[in-house]
């Protein structure tokens, strides 16, 4: 473990696990976080569920796989990039860039199938059992389900540093239950108390801006991947047009800075250039991180609190731009606003069933064994709404549609049919 001593921005509190962890003796704790998620099947599910278009549907865009493996080479050359640059870090006091590929890889891991539009739709079938929220679920993969078995799953036995770094939200669901994302469940507090250490959440503002600075880059990587590459994916699917873009920009009463990146879009498009022009403005939003020290809790248990990630105001302005751009010209699109209908409608129709047949008892058995066998050890209908909900929402978007399909669709399915 040679490069653990070498590396004093972390300490014990950082490297703690939630139970006992053996030393590896050739990996970091945090090479060996980065691993169990890359080698998981929760982690390979994603490249069949849908980051803004519907999986499957053409082969160029990004799914959230390739998004996740986006941010995760963006989040370690920030790391790089701090290391080289920031005069508070050196050769034996440094960000981890294991540790910040490990938390981007795993950012997205429990989104549900058909994007956000399925997580607004688990989250309203889940409101009475304590909700749904993909980050709360990234968390409840990593910490009890990763590892399926026969009669029960377990969790990965994360490092402090690394179940941090993916804990964007830490407000629980009662504490503000008319919210309809950016939570982690009730029964999720045990880890946020392990997260914290002795942190007096009295002295925390605002528990939902309360975050580690692995977990400010993985935020940054996310924007940056988010409002570039998913931007050229709109492009190159014909949602962004340069009439619609022109007009757009026309009616915005943009300002000199704003108005000079729409037309940067427009010449883009114009030229069929957004892919290289695009992947060049990585790198400026990557030199426009900085460290800026930050006092109050946690900083003296840890450098991850002792530190903050500083973004050029210039530069997150251009993201929000982009942002914007996409909301209204691409997510507000009737296409897209007609698939996420769909999602809407098999999500709860794939809820119902399940729901008739474990939550009242109708003698059906729907889900897998293993899925069939750990749910009916369950007396409480809240733990055993939680195991559905891990189920659909582990689901990749084909996977919903063909389960969808042999529950309510006469001609579909064989009981030789494995899904």
């Amino acid at each position: 473990m040679r490069r653990l001593t070498e590396n004093h921005f972390y300490n014990r509190f950082d490297l703690e696990s939630l139970h006992h962890r053996e030393p590896d003796d050739y990996r970091t704790a945090f090479q060996t976080d980065r691993d169990r998620i890359i080698y998981s099947s929760a982690f390979r599910r994603l490249q069949a569920k849908t980051q803004v278009f519907l999986s499957g549907e053409f082969d160029f865009y990004r799914t959230r796989l390739t998004h996740s493996l986006e941010v995760a080479q963006i989040g370690r050359s920030i790391a790089s990039f701090l290391k080289q640059t920031s005069p508070a870090l050196s050769e034996d006091f440094f960000v981890d860039s294991d540790l910040v590929e490990a938390i981007c890889l795993t950012h997205d891991i429990g989104h549900s199938p058909f994007g956000h539009a399925g997580e607004r739709t688990l989250h309203q079938l889940m409101k009475p059992f304590g909700g749904f929220e993909g980050n709360a679920q990234s968390l409840q993969i990593v910490t009890e389900t990763i590892y399926p078995g026969l009669d029960s799953r377990r969790g990965m036995n994360p490092s402090r540093a690394f179940l941090d770094g993916i804990l964007k939200y830490k407000r629980l669901f009662r504490e503000k239950p008319e919210a309809y994302n950016q939570f982690i469940y009730d029964e999720q507090e045990y880890l946020r108390t392990f997260v914290l250490g002795d942190a007096d959440l009295s002295q925390i503002g605002d528990l939902n801006h309360y975050r580690s600075l692995e977990c400010e880059i993985m935020d940054w990587a996310d924007d940056t991947a988010y409002c570039l590459n998913d931007l050229v994916d709109s492009m190159n699917a014909g949602l962004l047009r340069f009439e619609r873009v022109k007009r757009w920009a026309e009616n915005q009463n943009l300002h000199a800075d704003h108005a000079q990146h729409a037309e940067a879009i427009l010449s883009a498009i114009r030229d069929g250039k957004a892919e290289s022009r695009f992947s060049k403005k990585i790198g400026s939003f990557i030199r426009s991180c900085s460290l800026i020290e930050r006092s109050g809790p946690g900083a003296a248990n840890s450098n991850r609190y002792r530190f903050s990630l500083f973004v050029d105001p210039a530069v997150r302005a251009e993201a929000e731009f982009y942002k914007k751009l996409s909301q209204d010209l691409v997510f507000d699109h009737p296409q897209l606003h007609q698939l996420d209908r769909k999602g809407k409608v098999i999500l709860e129709g794939l809820f119902a069933a399940f729901s008739e047949s474990y939550l009242s008892e109708n003698g059906f058995r729907l889900l897998p064994e293993s899925f069939d066998r750990i749910i009916r050890l369950k007396q409480s209908p809240r733990a055993r709404a939680r195991i559905l909900c891990d189920y659909i929402a582990g689901m990749t978007d084909g996977f919903a549609i063909r389960t969808y399909k042999r529950l309510y669709d006469p001609d579909f399915g064989s009981i030789l049919d494995l899904g």
